[in-house]
C-alpha cells in the first residue's frame, strides 16, 4: 500500500500552469514545486523572473514561456513550438483568466451597456484558450504517468450574482465572466469522459478571494459565508496538491467548490 507521502510526491512529473505569475498562479506553482514537480509556467509577462525564483528556492526545473492568450492564433503557434522539446507532461492547470478592469469599456457596467468585444475577450481567455491548450497538451498527457487536468472555474459558474453585495461600490459582475467560467466547468466534465481512462479532468470553483476590495463589499460578502471570511490564496494549496497527484487517482469529472460554505446555504 502506498504511503500518503508517496501519493502526494510529484518528483519526476511536470506540470504546465497558465496564469502562473498571478496571485493564485503563484500559489499553484509553489504547491507543485513543494511536491517535487517540475514546471512549465505561462503568463503574459514575468515568467523568467518567477522561474528563477522557483528554481532557486525548490531546486526544480522550471521552463518560462511569455504568452498572451488574448492573441489566440499567435499563442497557439508559440505553445506548439515550445512544447516540442518535451517528452512528457503529467499535469495541466488552466488557471489564466480574463477579469477585465473597471476602465474597460463595456465590461464593468450594467447589462445593457456590456458589449460584445468584452464578451469575446473573456471567452477567448477563459474558455477558448483552455480548449486550445488542452488540445495541444493531450498527446503529451496521454503518454505520461498520472495525467491530470485541473481547470480553475468560479462560484459564479454555478450561481447568479447577489447584487446587494455590490451596492455602494464601484465593483461589478459581468455576464461574460460568469458565462465563460460556467463553460469551463462543463468543458471539464466533457474532458473527463472523453479523455478517460488515462487522463483525469477536474475543476475547482473558488469563492471570493480577498484582494483589498471595497470594505462594504467585504463585510457583506463575509456575512454570506459560514466561515465568515473571504478566501486567501493559501486556501487553495491543499486542493491543488490533491488533484495534481495520485492521492486523487479515482477522482475525475468533479467540480470542487472552495468557497468557505458560500454554496451551503
Amino acid at each position: 500500500m502506498a504511503s500518503l507521502k508517496d501519493l502526494f510526491n510529484l518528483e519526476g512529473r511536470t506540470a504546465l500552469v497558465t496564469g502562473a505569475c498571478g496571485n493564485l498562479g503563484t500559489v499553484i506553482c509553489e504547491t507543485i514545486s513543494e511536491q517535487g514537480g517540475s514546471l512549465i509556467i505561462l503568463d503574459i509577462s514575468g515568467t523568467e523572473k518567477f522561474a528563477s525564483k522557483l528554481e532557486n528556492k525548490y531546486k526544480n526545473n522550471v521552463t518560462p514561456i511569455d504568452i498572451d492568450f488574448s492573441k489566440l492564433e499567435l499563442a497557439n503557434k508559440i505553445l506548439k513550438k515550445k512544447l516540442k522539446k518535451f517528452d512528457n507532461l503529467n499535469i495541466l492547470i488552466n488557471n489564466a483568466a480574463f477579469v477585465g478592469t473597471s476602465n474597460l469599456k463595456g465590461w464593468n457596467t450594467d447589462f445593457l451597456n456590456q458589449n460584445v468585444d468584452s464578451w469575446k475577450s473573456a471567452f477567448d481567455v477563459n474558455l477558448t484558450a483552455p480548449f486550445l491548450i488542452t488540445q495541444i497538451c493531450t498527446p503529451l498527457l496521454q503518454k505520461s504517468e498520472g495525467s491530470s487536468i485541473i481547470n480553475v472555474g468560479s462560484i459564479y459558474a454555478h450561481y447568479g450574482p447577489d447584487w446587494k453585495l455590490y451596492e455602494g461600490t464601484k465593483m461589478g459582475n459581468p455576464a461574460a465572466y460568469a458565462s465563460s467560467k460556467a463553460g469551463l466547468v462543463q468543458f471539464t466534465k466533457w474532458l473527463s469522459t472523453s479523455l478517460a481512462p488515462h487522463i483525469r479532468a477536474n475543476s475547482i470553483s473558488p469563492g471570493g478571494i480577498y484582494r483589498n476590495q471595497d470594505k462594504k463589499f467585504i463585510k457583506k460578502y463575509q456575512n454570506k459565508v459560514p466561515l465568515q471570511r473571504m478566501a486567501k490564496e493559501n486556501d487553495f494549496k491543499g486542493i491543488i496538491a490533491f488533484l495534481a497527484c495520485d492521492a486523487s487517482s479515482y477522482i475525475t469529472g468533479q467540480n470542487i467548490k472552495i468557497d468557505g460554505g458560500y454554496s451551503a446555504w
